[in-house]
């Protein structure tokens, strides 16, 4: 006779969704410390070790990140973006960014095709919070402010799974911009403000092609700063 799973679920597990759910929503943001202990045996009503046994899961996971006598961390939104990062911890900076290239064009294309007046609004608003910050000479800032930039393209694409995929890849990109934004490059090729200027233009003149080829522009220019200082050998395509 065959075995037939149970419909039992542990209060271990009812936690963990709990706290998944917790850190897809947004209340647990990414890089942001989760409650100690105590607050959540408090918050949640189970036991002590109940809590432990869920952290400690979600730790394997790589959703959540344990620092020596600091907290726990939220590391990834989802236990996909979590496995996302690992396998991008393996990866160069080139590699890393040439996956991003490959998004990021077909989601400045999408966005010219699908986007609204309100995904417009949010695309100038983002555009001009990421050349403030540039100006204001705060780099973490501006890594902060590209990487929300590149996220309302994907967001006007209006594709879930593309607008996912990137929001996963962005957190691992913020060491591949840090090389950019580091490299010894004039600081046209480090700000970049035309060309991600030019994909706005394109995508609110509805010109997909347009947007696909200034979003090529851009990450063609990284990408040939990265091929500088990355350990994987420079080949002749810029794709």
């Amino acid at each position: 006779m065959p075995l037939r799973s149970t419909a039992r679920t542990s209060l271990v597990d009812l936690v963990i969704e709990q706290m998944e759910s917790l850190i897809a929503d947004g209340e647990w943001p990414v890089g942001t410390k989760i409650p100690a202990e105590p607050l959540l045996v408090e918050q949640l009503d189970v036991g002590r070790n109940t809590v432990r046994e869920a952290v400690r899961a979600l730790v394997h996971t790589g959703m959540l990140e344990p620092r020596q006598g600091d907290g726990t961390y939220v590391r990834a939104s989802s236990g996909f973006g979590a496995a996302v990062q690992r396998r991008l911890r393996r990866a160069g900076d080139l590699e890393t960014y040439e996956v991003r290239a490959c998004l990021e064009r077909d989601a400045a294309r999408h966005a010219a095709l699908r986007r609204t007046a309100e995904d417009l609004i949010a695309l100038r608003a983002a555009l001009a919070e990421r050349d403030r910050a540039w100006h204001s000479g705060d780099l973490p800032a501006f890594i902060d402010a590209d990487l929300d930039f590149h996220r309302t393209i994907a967001a006007a694409a209006h594709n879930s799974v593309l607008a996912e995929l990137y929001d996963h890849l962005s957190d691992a990109l913020r060491s591949t911009l840090r090389s950019v934004v580091g490299a010894p490059v004039p600081d046209s090729v480090r700000n970049q403000y035309a060309s991600h200027a030019a994909i706005v233009d394109a995508i609110e003149a509805q010109d997909a092609e347009a947007a696909e080829r200034a979003a090529l522009a851009h990450l063609t220019e990284a990408m040939d700063a990265l091929r500088g200082t990355d350990e994987i050998p420079e080949d002749d395509t810029h794709a």
